[in-house]
Parts: structure tokens; C-alpha cells; sequence
């Protein structure tokens, strides 16, 4: 009789347990692809925020290097001084005789494979020194350029300006990572050239 009473109670509890069986099986198909997708989601943002982090130093040695380049230019400048730009005709205009020089500065441009967006000219502007004491002995143009390079070129480019051979002035740098691919960089690069009339 006992016997019977537990064939009873067995069949019910064996098919709750098949149940919970079939239950568990079943959610472990929904739940193994969340856990799987979350993981990979997490090593992705790992690695991406590893790329992020070198791009960042990478920024920060880049402006570091910048800063101290057109430091030893100013400080090049005031010791050991470059000759000043000549042009082979004399009684030009300042786009003419500044056409030369920026020539140069344009091939070390194309020479570094960076790439040129826009490029804002202001000759013999009345804010330089140059243009105040000695409008009669030089031309000056103030350029605006935004650039476009990777770290390297960029890198290569200023110093090779550094050793250009003739007297010019790095007034400004301003390099911002571009957004979808951080290994290139936009540069706002604030140049003025100077040439003996």
C-alpha cells in the first residue's frame, strides 16, 4: 500500500522534473548567446578603449614635440638667424615674392603626404613687426592651412620646416584627432613667411 502511494506521488514529481528539465534546456539556448554577446561586447570595448588611450598619448607626445619644435625655431631664431627668402626678380608684389617661399613650404606638404583642406592668405598684415618697421625691405603673408595627415607625416613635417633654410614663423598649432579614425589628425597651422623685396 505504502508502494502504491509513492507510484502516486512519483509520476507527478517525475514529470515536473522532466519539465524543469526541458525548461532549463531551453533557456540555456537564450541565455548562453546573451552571455556570449556580452562578453565579446566587453573585449571589445576593452580594445577599444586600449586604441583610444594610445591614440591619446600619441596626441599628447605629438603636441609636446610641436611645442618644443617651434620653441627652438623662436629660440633658433634669436641665436643662430636664417637668411630671409630672396626672390631671383626684385620689384614684385608680395603675392609674387611670396609665391616662391610658399612653393617650398607647399613640397615639404606633399613631400610628407599630408593633405591641405583649405588655405587662408593675409599679405603684409599691419599687426607685424616686420610690416610696421620695414614695409620697404619686406614682404610678409600670414597663412591659415587645415591639414589633414597621420601622426608620422605630420610628425616628419615639422621637422623638416625646422630645418627649411630660410627665416619663417610657426605662430600656431592646433591638432584635434579625427572623430571616426583617431589615427589621423586635423591641424589648424598658423605659418608667416617673410621675403627681402
Amino acid at each position: 500500500m505504502d508502494n502504491e502511494k509513492l507510484q502516486q506521488f512519483m509520476t507527478p514529481i517525475g514529470l515536473l522534473i522532466f519539465g524543469l528539465l526541458i525548461l532549463a534546456y531551453s533557456l540555456s539556448f537564450q541565455i548562453i548567446p546573451k552571455i556570449q554577446s556580452a562578453m565579446a561586447a566587453k573585449s571589445t570595448m576593452e580594445s577599444t578603449q586600449s586604441s583610444l588611450t594610445q591614440a591619446q598619448e600619441k596626441l599628447e607626445k605629438l603636441k609636446a614635440d610641436a611645442a618644443a619644435q617651434a620653441q627652438s625655431v623662436s629660440q633658433n631664431a634669436k641665436g643662430e638667424e636664417k637668411p630671409f627668402f630672396k626672390p631671383v626678380m626684385t620689384g614684385l608684389d608680395t603675392e609674387a615674392v611670396i609665391a616662391g617661399e610658399f612653393a617650398e613650404i607647399l613640397e615639404l606638404i606633399r613631400a610628407n603626404k599630408i593633405k591641405v583642406r583649405s588655405i587662408k592668405y593675409d599679405y603684409d598684415p599691419q599687426d607685424d613687426n616686420f610690416v610696421k618697421g620695414a614695409s620697404s625691405q619686406y614682404n610678409v603673408a600670414r597663412l591659415n592651412m587645415e591639414m589633414v595627415g597621420s601622426y608620422l607625416d605630420y610628425d616628419n613635417f615639422l621637422k623638416e620646416l625646422y630645418k627649411h633654410e630660410h627665416f619663417l614663423d610657426v605662430q600656431s598649432v592646433e591638432i584635434v584627432p579625427y572623430r571616426k579614425n583617431k589615427s589621423i589628425l586635423l591641424v589648424n597651422f598658423k605659418l608667416k613667411l617673410y621675403a627681402k623685396k
